[in-house]
């Protein structure tokens, strides 16, 4: 039998319940959930589709596949795709849980995940029987990786890989028959960069799309988390390889989900506007931050990646005595830091800014 850890952020009802406490309450700042509505354009495009009596297709719908196809031509600078090339999923997180096993990977093997990670890459080997290597340097995988994960922007850090960083992992990974997988899901959330380009990008690739796979979701730019609407792309044998698996596993988005990740998908002006609430917020909350005496690193996406050079559970025990709630950087595999979300409402987070400056 796998075992597991503990989920982490059930670790954290000590920490949640005194920060409750506090005489202006909880401001929970400890998950990455969005706070938003779903923009009516979508939750129309959802209604539109509740017509779906029979099963969906694992593959994606058309709709849904040329959508993918041309966002990543118009929006990521990635001509030349076709159907072979994409697959709709269900959310991110069951894929990135999922892939070791869809690509045959097992015991015996190595995947490698960034030394400060999102912990369901680690998961994801142990639930294929292989072995989770943290590692940031092509020089550290081991002899036996077959998968290495890359996450730009970085969930927690929000650290961003260019185009050089990007080349470098590609050219070693194709060396060795290695499939690499970027998860670019905070892609257009840039802050402290001008953008944080694709593994599929022709300046990391030359064209050539061998081995490689990004995997995106739609739940953080377009508050879509509820319909686990999601896609990954890249290497069509790759792809082709994974929806193979998955058609006898059943794994399959419903249809009026598809529809609406396709809407979502043409549509860059709700994307926009999402961005700048994202904005807003951390404009708050980050000096917010550094006046308390936190080191702070966001170059993109939704986190503030702090640290007071105390240990990262005290942390989060100071912030809870202000009535908030943060994540411990242990969870990611650095217990010298918290991350901090942007995903709550204007409220909170002006009145956590304020907390933070009493």
């Amino acid at each position: 039998m796998i075992q597991l850890p503990d989920f982490p952020w059930d670790t954290l009802a000590g920490a949640k319940a005194r920060a409750a406490e506090h005489p202006g309450g909880l401001v929970d700042l400890s998950v990455g959930s969005p706070v938003d509505p779903t923009p009516e354009l979508l939750q129309l495009a959802l209604r539109e589709a509740t017509d779906a009596h029979g099963y969906p297709t694992n593959w994606g719908t058309p709709e849904a596949r040329r959508a993918i196809v041309e966002w990543f031509a118009r929006v990521r600078g990635v001509p030349g795709l076709d159907d072979r090339h994409v697959l709709v999923t269900i959310g991110s997180k069951e894929l990135v849980a999922g892939l070791p096993l869809q690509l045959g990977i097992g015991a015996g093997d190595a995947v490698v995940h960034p030394s400060v990670a999102y912990p369901t890459y680690d998961i994801g080997a142990r639930m294929a029987g292989a072995t989770p290597v943290r590692a940031d340097d092509p020089d550290d995988w081991p002899a036996e990786t077959r998968l290495v994960w890359l996450n730009s922007p970085s969930n927690p850090t929000g650290d961003v890989l260019g185009t050089d960083a990007l080349r470098r992992v590609v050219r070693a990974a194709r060396e060795r028959g290695i499939v690499v997988a970027s998860d670019e899901c905070y892609a257009l959330l840039p802050w402290e960069v001008e953008e944080a380009p694709s593994i599929l990008d022709p300046r990391v690739t030359d064209g050539d799309l061998t081995g490689l796979l990004a995997v995106y979701s739609l739940s953080k730019q377009s508050n879509l988390a509820g319909y686990r609407a999601a896609f990954v792309a890249g290497d069509a044998a790759v792809v082709q390889r994974v929806l193979a698996v998955r058609k006898h596993l059943g794994l399959m988005a419903p249809s009026p989900v598809q529809h609406a990740l396709a809407v979502a998908l043409g549509d860059d002006a709700h994307v926009a506007e999402q961005r700048e609430r994202y904005r807003a917020r951390r404009a708050l909350l980050l000096p917010a931050l550094r006046e308390r005496g936190f080191d702070v690193r966001s170059d993109a996406g939704l986190y503030l990646w702090a640290s007071d050079g105390t240990d990262a559970l005290a942390q989060v025990d100071a912030l809870a005595g202000l009535g908030i709630l943060a994540a411990p950087g242990s969870f990611y595999g650095d217990a010298t830091h918290v991350r901090v979300a942007l995903t709550a409402s204007d409220d909170d987070i002006a009145e956590a800014a304020a907390r933070l400056r009493a």
